[in-house]
């Protein structure tokens, strides 16, 4: 059985990428490989955001937590846009957004 961060890594993360990804590249115009660059991942990865095949809505309750990660990135996106958040602190952010997804998912 997974446990919670496996699940949040499977359903959630994605999400929380493209949604990055489009930011940076559409909000401070990026190019697909500057921000996987930004993001830890791969230019395909980036590409299969932008286009919706990866980061799709597959999770319960995704129209209660998808404002909280749309909200986180694009705090996320201007954070690495203004060179204040590093790739590994990018990875860092997504443990306090997957705790914020948890507890809304929990309440009602």
């Amino acid at each position: 059985m997974p446990t919670s961060c496996e699940n949040a890594v499977h359903y959630i993360l994605p999400i929380y990428r493209a949604f990055v990804a489009k930011e940076l590249i559409a909000k401070y115009n990026y190019t697909q490989v500057a921000a996987a660059k930004k993001l830890g991942t791969t230019q395909a990865a980036v590409s299969q955001y932008v286009t919706s095949k990866r980061g799709h809505k597959k999770i319960p309750n995704y129209e209660k937590i998808a404002p909280l990660i749309q909200n986180a990135a694009a705090e996320a996106a201007k954070r690495i846009a203004t060179a204040e958040m590093s790739p590994e602190e990018f990875n860092a952010s997504f443990c306090g957004l997957c705790a914020l997804c948890a507890e809304a998912s929990q309440s009602k």
